[in-house]
Formats: C-alpha cells, sequence, structure tokens
C-alpha cells in the first residue's frame, strides 16, 4: 500500500484536511473506544500533524507535540489509523515515521507518550519503555513509555 504522507503545522492545514483528522479522531476515540472526552485542548494549533492519505482518505494519523506542551519531553499522540486500514502496516509506518519526525524537528533525545495499555507491545517492539505505573485517562487504562534516540 503506497500513502501520502505529510506533515503540517496546524496553521498550514485545509479546512478539510483539518475537517478529516477530527472525523478520525471522533471516529475511533468516541465512538469505537465509546469515550467521551474533550478532543479540542488548545494542543492541536501548538503541534505538528502527521497524516498519511489514500487519495482523499485519511488513513493514519498522529499530533507531534513539542517539548514543554504535553510532557517536559517532546510527544506523539491521537496515534490513529483507521478501522479499514488495520492490520495494513499503515499504523507501524506512521509511528516509525513520527518517531522520526520529532527526533529531527526538535533535536530531542528522549519521546514520551501516553500509550493505551492494550497497544504496549506494539510500542515496545518501536523501541518504546514503559516509564509508570498503569493509570485511567478518560475511563480507559494507559501507561507513560518513553523512547531514547
Amino acid at each position: 500500500m503506497q500513502l501520502n504522507w505529510i506533515l503540517k503545522k496546524f496553521n498550514e492545514l485545509t479546512p478539510v484536511e483539518l475537517y478529516r483528522i477530527l472525523q478520525l479522531r471522533n471516529e475511533v476515540f468516541v465512538l469505537e473506544q465509546n469515550c467521551v472526552y474533550q478532543d479540542a485542548d488548545d494542543k492541536d494549533q501548538l503541534s505538528l500533524h502527521f497524516c498519511g492519505w489514500d487519495n482523499e482518505k485519511l488513513v493514519a494519523y498522529t499530533r507531534i507535540i513539542p517539548p514543554g506542551i504535553s510532557y517536559t519531553e517532546a510527544s506523539i499522540g491521537r496515534v490513529v489509523t483507521s478501522p479499514v486500514y488495520r492490520k495494513t502496516g499503515a499504523g507501524r509506518m506512521l509511528m516509525q515515521e513520527s518517531i522520526s519526525h520529532t527526533f529531527s524537528r526538535f533535536n530531542c533525545p528522549v519521546i514520551k507518550i501516553g500509550a493505551q495499555v492494550y497497544l504496549t507491545k506494539f510500542y515496545q517492539s518501536l523501541g518504546f519503555v514503559q516509564s509508570s505505573e498503569p493509570y485511567l485517562e478518560d475511563g480507559i487504562p494507559h501507561i507513560e513509555m518513553i523512547l531514547h534516540k
């Protein structure tokens, strides 16, 4: 599968791109995971947005957050792959490229994420290690994980 990968600042996103991002985040985080939460948290405007497109369809997305916003370290959040494109390798490609962009854009030695516990093995396969005890975020078990450059 050949996706078109695009990295943009918030103010570079077109209205259609922003709509597709919010639509995918709502589809997975609100509807699929049955989690009512405040998605608009004022971090989007400060972040980079990494998108994988299959023509006009947004397949995969992450929000790359500069150091000092979510954590002292740089972070990758709102990691999401369209249900239709799961098991295609799009999620792994998404994270590998997001990691690369995070290290290069922010010249940082560490990336810290808040990961849903059920995805621990996936993130470990990318080099992340658990750095906190489990905690609940919006009713879903999470752990903090870090990746050193």
